[in-house]
């Protein structure tokens, strides 16, 4: 295949872009709960230092790879481990990469669709005056009822996959503009509503005064997971972006936006969600539940309860929609790639994603008592393998090529820093970011 024609519009576009593929459910559901889980300050602190060892070098490894390939990650690998003397088997790895998305996608496609229903849920007034048994019950209900879990996981892949067959510049580039900043102005509006609760100081000071004295090995583990999960590297999505990457744009200047606008959302997330929290005396460390159970709940006997609510679960249904979207490009360019029509590839994909998705919504009712790995149903399975073993698994690889494999020349024309750039770049992928990625692995694996 021909290097691609496609590029983002402007150097924008592409920070949007990369951003709307890292900001999602990691940001604004797990981040909350796993610091809840885990401390809080002293884990928000390793986290984001992981994400400037770990992150950072590892998406500008994956970038570069597409931006010097410019081709889908299966044939820009190709090409590139071709040009390096090395085996073509490299070219794998973008299969790989397009098969974690998939899995992925598949259950993320079915959290989303909570969202959904639960911001229908909350512009309708249903949480007013519920007591926490009722809403706890109503969740379970809900989750029982695969009729209402696959609508809304129907209805949530078909929003997600109508973008992605209008291409590049018309379906990928024109959403991202207009949501991304529409995401981040919601964000701020609950920041701000957060000021005005009582927990507003307790949730600042839980955040951002760290006690290092409960940290654990399995806590540094976690954050550095976290690090490399909501960064949205590893899949080869960001090696899809890379292809479509403007030649006069900086790779580390954008790198370094991502990641900032990346962490600013788990932020002002986590000062919206335990303002709230804590606001009504409530346990930050309330687990995956803290999204759809702990926060109706709390805001249900707050002041406007239902319109921030609604506010919330609009934000978590942008966020989630972006992240999708973004996700599911690289699997589309990699059909493409091997020479599918666009809106061929699209349709295979999505109702490849549609089936398997409906083993995820069928875990919770139907299939809640198949258990065929680790006594783990096909939710809790899709769930879990791919983003704490395949991602880490994926970055790993795409880390040791672009490190060691990769024409030197080609890497340093991709990453576009400089001669001091490119070997500080080098040396913290090689002997910091490599190392960091395979714990991560090990981690999962364990």
């Amino acid at each position: 295949m021909s290097e691609t024609l496609e590029r983002w519009g402007s150097k924008r576009a592409f920070i949007l872009a990369v951003t709307g593929a890292a900001v999602g459910l990691g940001n604004i559901w797990r981040f909350p709960y796993v610091a809840g889980e885990n401390g809080g300050a002293a884990f928000l602190l390793i986290y984001v230092a992981f994400v400037l060892l770990l992150g950072i070098p590892v998406m500008m490894a994956e970038i570069l790879i597409g931006r010097a390939g410019r081709r889908g990650p299966m044939q820009a690998l190709g090409v590139l481990a071709s040009e390096a003397g090395a085996s073509r088997h490299w070219r794998w790895l973008g299969l790989f990469g397009a098969f974690t998305v998939f899995c992925i996608l598949s259950f993320y496609s079915v959290v989303s669709g909570w969202s959904i229903e639960f911001l229908v849920a909350s512009v309708n007034g249903n949480f007013n005056g519920a007591s926490a048994a009722e809403i706890g019950a109503g969740f379970e209900a809900f989750l029982a009822n695969p009729g209402l879990l696959i609508f809304n996981h129907s209805l949530f892949l078909f929003m997600t996959m109508t973008v992605v067959a209008a291409g590049v510049a018309k379906g990928l580039e024109r959403l991202n503009n207009l949501l991304m900043p529409l995401l981040y102005g919601l964000l701020l509006l609950l920041a701000i509503y957060a000021t005005t609760t009582s927990g507003f100081g307790t949730a600042l000071s839980w955040l951002f005064l760290p006690s290092f004295e409960d940290v654990t090995a399995e806590v540094v583990l976690h954050a550095m997971g976290h690090a490399f999960f909501t960064l949205a590297v590893g899949a080869c999505a960001l090696m899809a972006y890379g292809a479509y990457m403007p030649d006069e744009q900086s790779l580390p200047k954008a790198a370094f936006a991502v990641a900032v606008l990346d962490i600013s959302v788990a932020l002002l997330a986590g000062i919206a969600i335990f303002s709230v929290v804590f606001a009504q005396g409530m346990d930050p460390a309330d687990g995956p539940g803290l999204m759809f159970v702990t926060l109706p709940i709390a805001f249900s006997e707050l002041p406007w309860g239902s319109f921030w609510l609604s506010v919330f679960f609009l934000l978590l249904l942008l966020a989630t929609w972006t992240s999708a979207i973004n996700l599911a490009e690289p699997m589309v360019a990699t059909l493409q790639g091997l020479g599918w029509r666009r809106s061929t590839a699209t349709a295979a994909v999505a109702l490849s994603v549609w089936l398997i998705g409906l083993l995820s919504a069928f875990s919770f009712s139907t299939l809640a008592e198949f258990r065929p790995l680790f006594g783990r149903n096909v939710f809790e399975l899709v769930s879990s393998i791919p983003p704490d073993i395949f991602l880490p698994m994926g970055g790993l690889l795409i880390a040791i090529f672009a490190a060691w494999v990769m024409p030197q020349a080609r890497v340093i024309s991709a990453l576009d820093a400089g001669e001091r750039g490119y070997l500080l770049w080098r040396t913290t992928i090689r002997w910091v970011s490599i190392p960091l990625t395979f714990i991560v692995l090990l981690g999962g694996l364990l």
